[in-house]
This record gives structure tokens, C-alpha cells and sequence, in this order.
């Protein structure tokens, strides 16, 4: 059993940077997949970025919507998973999730599912003003 705790968010001007934290308690935290996903209002919740357990030789995977200006890492000693985006835009306000899978997946995309991610924490607002 994983429980995940986001921290981090807040209200931000269009053009700043935030750094997501989610703390995850449990054992073999460097074993799992983690990911970031967002839920705007209205919209359905959606993949933002993903962090395969260390060994992994291409460990990390990005939304189109936030690649070139959003970094995810994990820090396996810590049993904690950043994300840090900048230039934020109005469009990146929602409520951001911390995720976890056990292990990896195959084929590409397949840590954008979703379902396939057993544990969530309870979010954090990211607010971004024009």
C-alpha cells in the first residue's frame, strides 16, 4: 500500500514556475511508476508526466502541453516525486494528482493510462492569473 501527499500548489502569475511535491509513504517507492496528472474543471482528469523506477533507461515522459518547460524527478531516498513547470499559463490551472503504479509498463504511451495507476494522493490547486 502507497499513500501519496501533494504539496505545492498555489496561485501563480502567467509566466511563473511552481515545483510540485508528493511524499509517498509505503516500502519499494523506487520500484514504482510515478506520475503527474490534472484535472481541470469541467474536463476530465489528464496525464502530465511520468517518472519510471530508476533502472529504467528512458525514465521520464511528457504531455505535449507542458514538454520543454516542465521537469519531473524523483528522489528515491526521500520517497518523493517533484514536478517543476515553468512559464505557466492560464490553461495549466487545475488540480494536479500524484499517481503511482507498481513496476512498468510496455508500449508507448502506456504510462499515460490512466487506470492503470492504483494509487492517488489528494491533489493540490495550481491556480495560474492572466
Amino acid at each position: 500500500q502507497v499513500q501519496l501527499v501533494e504539496s505545492g500548489g498555489g496561485l501563480v502569475q502567467a509566466g511563473g514556475s511552481l515545483r510540485l511535491s508528493c511524499a509517498a509513504s509505503g516500502r519499494s517507492f523506487s520500484s514504482y511508476t510515478m506520475a503527474w496528472f490534472r484535472q481541470a474543471p469541467g474536463k476530465e482528469r489528464e496525464f502530465v508526466a511520468s517518472i519510471k523506477p530508476t533502472w529504467i533507461a528512458t525514465t521520464t515522459n511528457y504531455a505535449d502541453s507542458v514538454k520543454g518547460r516542465s521537469t519531473i524527478a524523483r528522489d528515491n531516498a526521500g520517497n518523493t516525486v517533484y514536478l517543476q513547470i515553468n512559464n505557466l499559463k492560464p490553461e495549466d490551472t487545475a488540480v494536479y494528482y500524484c499517481a503511482a503504479r507498481q513496476g512498468v509498463c510496455s508500449g508507448a504511451g502506456c504510462d499515460r493510462v490512466l487506470q492503470d495507476y492504483a494509487y492517488w494522493g489528494q491533489g493540490t490547486q495550481v491556480t495560474v492569473s492572466s
